[in-house]
């Protein structure tokens, strides 16, 4: 029967899952499986499976859980395999590489951080502090008829928010990096301008924290730092 597939710890992991629950409804029962010293925790996996909430929240539970007790490396939601044999094989066969991460990880949670600058506030200051935009600008207020004006003037708004957007996002990130293990960008969307995940130390997520808290304060109301954690390093598997 297809299995589906949460997480994958060392075989000496607690494995804690008495009072947890798997994906599915009605929700399915948890098992492990192991393999080159490895287990794997596992389900059935029920036919239609989709990211419903309960089902979403089932998977993270056994995840944050198995996080709690040791290193774990988080499987994404949906990932089945054939059966147990096919887990145990895989168990079998990267078993040095899934040790080596394993390590990586002992004693880690991931922190996600999303940043946005409100666009209002971003051109004011574009308008305030490039020379070049703010000719254009005032051409254009003054009534100047050159109708590749307003062109001109978008290029060179387009390009100073860029450059400004990417300047913060190096400043944001080298800020919290001394208190990471690893870091993990990932593309922007939306609003956006920042999107990355850091991998930090149990005994640095205070610090980690209060650098972040000290930088919101820095950058004010205008730039919004979203953080989310600890989490299990789904970035880092």
């Amino acid at each position: 029967m297809t299995v589906y597939v949460y997480a994958i710890t060392d075989a000496g992991h607690p494995l804690r899952l008495d009072d947890l629950v798997g994906v599915g409804d009605p929700p399915s029962t948890l098992r492990t499986v192991a393999g080159g010293g490895l287990a794997a925790v596992v389900s059935d996996a029920p036919e239609g499976l989709r990211p419903k909430r309960r089902d979403l929240a089932a998977h993270q539970g056994v995840q944050e859980r198995l996080m709690s007790d040791g290193a774990v490396l988080p499987l994404q939601f949906g990932l089945t395999a054939e059966d147990d044999d096919a887990v145990v094989r895989v168990l079998e066969e990267q078993a040095p590489a899934y040790r080596r991460r394993l390590e990586a990880l002992e004693g880690a949670a991931e922190y996600h951080l999303k940043s946005a600058w409100d666009e209002d506030a971003l051109l004011r200051e574009i308008l305030r502090e490039s020379p070049q935009a703010r000719s254009l600008n005032e051409e254009i207020r003054g009534g100047n008829p050159d109708p590749q004006l307003p062109m001109a003037l978008g290029e060179s708004i387009a390009q100073e928010v860029q450059a400004r957007q990417e300047a913060l996002a190096a400043r944001v990130v080298e800020r919290l990096r001394a208190h990471a293990r690893e870091e993990r960008s990932s593309a922007p969307t939306g609003e956006d301008f920042l999107n990355v995940s850091f991998l930090v130390d149990s005994g640095e997520r205070e610090q980690f924290v209060t650098e972040l808290r000290q930088l919101a304060d820095e950058l004010g109301q205008d730039v919004e730092l979203r953080l989310r954690g600890p989490l299990p390093a789904y970035s880092f598997v």
